[in-house]
């Protein structure tokens, strides 16, 4: 006896690289569009082509996305992530988020950061704070579902750096944040999906 399908609705996707997390969530933009012809789905793409290597990525991930699922329309926001969830979130509109922890990158340790003095530093702090605050108001806003995609990058050995500790905390908040507003949160590892919280 087979289990019914899952209803779609807001998740916070979490794993480690290579988990099958981009994929899951590009299955249920699959199966969104796949339940009706008046649904749309976009993903948001936070990735930022710093290289060649990081340039073929990219490529290859917009080609394999552009197979399995033909009807994802891709929006490339590093930034203002609140911003384009707002713009394209409607009750007919699946929205994916790939990822959170590139999001975070470019606010928290852009180009240069390492040249930034402490009270730089503090800024760039304050308006990630602000910026978050902003994507957690979206997010419980929207009127139609939202896929989060992240790294959880918070199981390993603790970082020596204090930057690299201070980004392992901000994520680590963030995710906690999330998980609170998400329906469902789904931890995902060797491609298989483990249910972390189910709607109620």
């Amino acid at each position: 006896m087979t289990s019914a399908p899952q209803r779609i609705t807001t998740e916070l996707i979490l794993g480690g690289q290579k988990s099958g997390k981009s994929r899951r969530a590009e299955m249920l933009a699959r199966d969104w569009l796949a339940a009706s012809a008046d649904r749309r789905a976009v993903l948001v793409a936070t990735a930022r082509a710093w290289g060649d290597e990081m340039r073929e990525r990219i490529a290859r991930h917009q080609r394999d996305r552009a197979e399995r699922v033909p009807g994802l329309q891709t929006v490339e926001e590093p930034r203002d992530v609140a911003g384009a969830l707002a713009r394209h979130a409607s009750a007919q509109t699946l929205v994916v988020v790939d990822c959170l922890t590139l999001w975070l990158t470019h606010w928290t340790m852009p180009l240069g950061a390492e040249t930034m003095d402490f009270e730089q530093k503090q800024a760039l702090a304050l308006d990630w704070q602000a910026q978050a605050a902003m994507f957690l108001e979206a997010v419980r806003k929207s009127p139609g579902p939202v896929v989060l995609v992240g790294n959880e990058i918070g199981l390993g050995v603790i970082p020596m750096g204090r930057e690299v500790r201070a980004f392992v905390d901000a994520l680590g908040t963030l995710h906690q944040q999330l998980a609170q507003v998400c329906p469902r949160v789904t931890l995902m590892a060797a491609g298989l999906p483990l249910t972390l919280k189910e709607p109620c």
